[in-house]
């Protein structure tokens, strides 16, 4: 008899099982293994931070180096091509964009916003010619789909180890060496503000031939063609250098900002799901105890 009553009741409690299943409730099994998998994920998060962390350090003491060769450089194409205020010049027909950008994710909206800028500015081409080079696989990928014709240069392993002055060189002399007669560069980057913040900035640069046509040149003295096409390559090589250094610095802020944001989120999910699990526990044992006193009155 009772053999046959403890068998009943294993069948109830079974079918029981089985009709939360089946609406979609999540046993104890199923809160244990999200809640082990979560963990998991905050860990990962906080040692990306923390190695975030100590990258963003270095970064940042590069940066101040880094930003004497961009000042200077930018100096040179501000003297020679200044801008009025009021007046718009003509913009040329043969562009090249300089999109700097790296191989690594997981660093919040740092990619995503030097590709909406360069898209903005291929849906207002109107005719011109403007090609992309693109350093990094993220800017590729994030133009492939719809501007795939547009971009003649990539540039790939970049974001693993800190960028060097050798680097930019070798951007710097793919880009003059495409065979791509522009007149107009733009060197699209993000300029690091704070730990919290930066800025999606742009750097016009000049190819030697532009250089010659402007009469501001004048006020430099003893100036050849030698020493203005050197210093020219030189120039792109320092802007590219610089960008890459202020791209570098605010793609580590940005993802040590990002694993701190996610390793909050995984905590509070982590509460959740131990709240959830130990009401789903209670719920059993509080059933199982009905289901024993129910059997022992039926006795």
């Amino acid at each position: 008899m009772l053999r046959q009553g403890s068998g009943t009741l294993q069948l109830v409690a079974t079918s029981f099982v089985n009709a939360e299943q089946q609406r979609g409730f999540a046993t104890l099994k199923d809160i244990s293994i999200r809640l082990k998998s979560v963990k998991n994920i905050q860990k990962i998060t906080k040692s990306m931070k923390m190695v975030a962390a100590a990258k963003y350090a270095k970064a940042e003491r590069d940066l101040k180096g880094a930003r004497a060769y961009g000042v200077g450089a930018k100096a040179f194409f501000d003297n020679i091509d200044p801008a009025v205020e009021g007046v718009t010049a003509e913009e040329p027909k043969k562009q090249v964009l300089i999109l700097i950008t790296s191989d690594r994710g997981l660093c919040g909206g740092v990619h995503s916003s030097i590709v909406k800028e360069t898209k903005n500015i291929l849906n207002n081409a109107e005719g011109k010619d403007i090609r992309v080079f693109a350093i990094g696989d993220k800017a590729r990928a994030g133009l492939s789909r719809l501007y795939g014709q547009s971009i003649f240069l990539t540039g790939n392993e970049i974001g693993r180890a800190p960028p060097t002055f050798g680097d930019a060189s070798i951007a710097a002399k793919a880009v003059l060496d495409a065979g791509f007669d522009f007149e107009k560069g733009t060197i699209i980057f993000n300029k690091f503000k704070t730990v919290v913040s930066y800025e999606t900035s742009k750097i016009n640069v000049l190819p030697l031939e532009a250089i010659k046509t402007k009469e501001a040149l004048n006020t430099y003295d003893s100036v050849d063609d030698d020493v203005l096409q050197s210093y020219t390559e030189y120039s792109l090589a320092q802007l590219i250098y610089y960008a890459m250094k202020e791209s570098a610095t605010s793609e580590q802020s940005s993802r040590m900002t990002a694993m701190d944001g996610a390793s909050k989120n995984a905590g509070e999910m982590i509460g959740k799901l131990t709240l959830a699990f130990n009401r789903t526990r209670q719920a059993v044992i509080t059933r199982e105890l009905i289901e024993i006193i129910s059997g022992a009155a039926c006795v």
